[in-house]
Formats: structure tokens, sequence, C-alpha cells
């Protein structure tokens, strides 16, 4: 993997699989998704991403309660743009991606920057956001 991430960073749990609540860093909620989210979603706090805040990553597997700390290794990094700024996502697993990992991933963070478009146009943050593809 790029030498820009750790091999099995510490990955911490903010949406567990299948939740619908994704929280800020200080608590409040920030984002209200129409759908389950098919991964545990949560970030690496140790790694500051170019938006300025902890690098957002996925983890791949069974469902994972919120608030648990994992090590996993990283196996992709798909690239997002969130109202301008370059926010990655890291993606993690145990075991190696496959095809239908990528397909699902890469279609899961499409419909995902479609949302959250409408949500930072409601916040009047002014910026693009889009699902750029595997940058990693």
């Amino acid at each position: 993997m790029s030498r820009d991430f750790p091999e099995r960073p510490r990955v911490r749990i903010e949406v567990p699989r299948f939740g619908v609540i994704k929280p800020r860093a200080d608590g409040r909620i920030d984002f209200l998704s129409p759908v389950p989210c098919p991964y545990n979603y949560g970030c690496i706090p140790d790694l500051i991403a170019p938006d300025g805040d902890p690098m957002d990553a996925v983890v791949m597997g069974r469902r994972l309660s919120r608030g648990t700390s994992v090590s996993v290794p990283v196996r992709a990094v798909m690239g997002f743009v969130d109202a301008g700024r370059e926010d990655p996502k890291v993606i993690c697993s145990h075991a190696p991606l496959s095809r239908a990992d990528r397909l699902g991933i890469e279609g899961f963070f499409h419909v995902y920057a479609l949302c959250k478009g409408v949500l930072n146009r409601l916040r009047r943050r002014a910026g693009e956001t889009r699902c750029t593809g595997w940058i990693a």
C-alpha cells in the first residue's frame, strides 16, 4: 500500500455497519443517511486528512460497535472531495479486496457524494462534492 499511510492503522469506528448516524468530532450529528451504511465507517485519529479532520476510514467485515478501535491493514484509498476539499477514504480489511468489494465501495461513495452534496448546499458550503475514484 501507499507509504503515506501506516500499514495497520488504528481505526476508531464512528458509524457501525448498517448505521445511519455519522457524528462530528464533537459528538453532534454531522450526517443522517437516508440508507444504512453497508460498512463500518470511522477515522484514523492519528492521521490528519487534507481537509484538517482525522482521516476517514472504512473497515470491511462484521459489524463493529461505535467507539471500537481496531488495527486493520490498509488495502486501498478512495478519492473523495467534500465541499471542494480533498477528503480521501482509507479502505481497511483483513482480507484482500475482491472485485465485488471494490465495485460496492465505489458505488457507495458515489451515492454518498450525492447525498453529502445536497447537505452541503443546504448548509451553504461552497465547492463540489464527489467521489473521484481509486487513488491507491
